[in-house]
Order: C-alpha cells, then structure tokens, then sequence
C-alpha cells in the first residue's frame, strides 16, 4: 500500500528503477540521498521508516554544517531497494534525468513524530544530529519540512 503511489507513476518497461515490494530489513535502518539532474538539479533525501524509504526532494545540496536550513518538499515512499539505484531515467518517464547517489549510510532514530523527525546520520558525507520538521508554508505546505544538522 505504502508504494501504490511510486509504482502507479512509472512504467517498469520502460525504466530501470526498481518496482519494489515492501520486505523485512536487518537491524540498521539506511538512509540515501541522490543528486537527480531532472527538469531542474535537486537531491531527494530518504530515511528508512516502516520498511520503505520515506522521500523528500530538497532543491539545494543537503545541509553538512549547523546552521544552515533546507526546504525538504516530502515525496512518495520508494522501496528499499531504491537505495542502490543509480543510472538515467529515459526521457519520456517520471523524473527523466541522471540519479547519481551523493551519500549514504545509516541513521539512528531519535524521536518521530508527526510534524517531526530526530535522527543521527552516519554517512560518507553527511555525519551528526539532525532535524526534519513539518512547516506550513510553500507551494505544497501540506509536504513542507525544514531539514538541518543540529
């Protein structure tokens, strides 16, 4: 159910991505972030939750020092398997563009609740205390967060 909306958007035949099916993970909870050259240079930030990746697509470079904020614009879930996934969507598809990953890693949950998301990021790039939290504002205020390193 969770990846009702990631499927119906795609035609497998015609991209590489992964369809995915929601299944057990291990003990370590992952997280990805790809640089996707769309319709316009984004990265789409995604935390395991409840066995798929919840997404978010961020229009600039994810937050490495304190201080700095990102709008996080939340997507549909993606599967698991979407964490490896690297390679062009062809032209014509949902999201047509390169999807290179720029981080990954694991995360340590610290709290979750609705409107927010306290995690420790343990990446190649990205290491430390950080926030996601539910705004009301934007084009889209119902999926507006604000993203940074605590």
């Amino acid at each position: 159910m969770a990846l009702k909306t990631y499927q119906k958007k795609r035609n497998f035949k015609k991209t590489p991505e992964p369809a995915g099916k929601i299944k057990a993970s291990g003990k370590k909870l992952i997280f990805v972030i790809h640089r996707h050259e769309a319709s316009h240079l984004h990265y789409d930030f995604r935390l395991q939750i409840n066995n798929v990746l919840r997404s978010w697509a961020v229009p600039k470079e994810p937050p490495a020092e304190k201080g700095i904020k990102r709008l996080a614009v939340q997507v549909e879930d993606h599967p698991l398997e979407y964490a490896k996934f690297h390679g062009v969507i062809p032209e014509g598809n949902y999201g047509t563009g390169s999807v290179k990953i720029w981080d990954a890693g694991f995360y340590e949950l610290k709290s979750k609740t609705k409107n927010k998301i306290e995690f420790i990021l343990q990446g190649k790039k990205l290491k430390g205390n950080y926030v996601l939290i539910k705004t009301s504002y934007g084009s889209k205020p119902d999926k507006s967060w604000l993203w940074f390193k605590v």
